[in-house]
């Protein structure tokens, strides 16, 4: 019990001293700038005017399907750097591998696109 305490302990005081640091910033951060709403503050500011309707309502499915699509085709380029990076060192193999994923990727893309998943009507 004792090694595991011992293994332990750095990162318990770690977590103690960001508990700290992060309640010593909101505390500092009311005594230096007091807080005092007005009704401009209070506005909505997301969109531009009040809400109209009811907030549990049902929106568009096309709102999630383009999230969706951004995060993937968003990683295929998270992908693409570090492998542009390295391909001197992984060789043919890194190269061909790459131009699979592209591959299945684009397939991808020209089925949604044919479904008719990127057209907004």
């Amino acid at each position: 019990m004792e090694d595991f305490l011992k293994e332990y302990l750095p990162i318990l005081v770690f977590l103690g001293i960001a508990g700290v640091v992060a309640g010593g910033a909101v505390v500092a951060s009311y005594i230096v700038a007091p807080q005092r709403p007005d009704a401009e503050k209070d506005s909505a500011y997301e969109c531009g005017f009040e809400a109209f309707e009811d907030t549990r309502t049902h929106f568009d499915i096309r709102f999630y399907l383009v999230a969706i699509l951004f995060i993937i085709f968003d990683l295929e380029v998270a992908f693409l750097f570090p492998w542009a990076m390295a391909l001197g060192k992984i060789g043919l193999f890194g190269f061909w591998s790459m131009m699979v994923f592209l591959g299945i990727l684009t397939v991808g893309f020209v089925y949604e696109w044919k479904k008719g998943a990127l057209e907004w009507e």
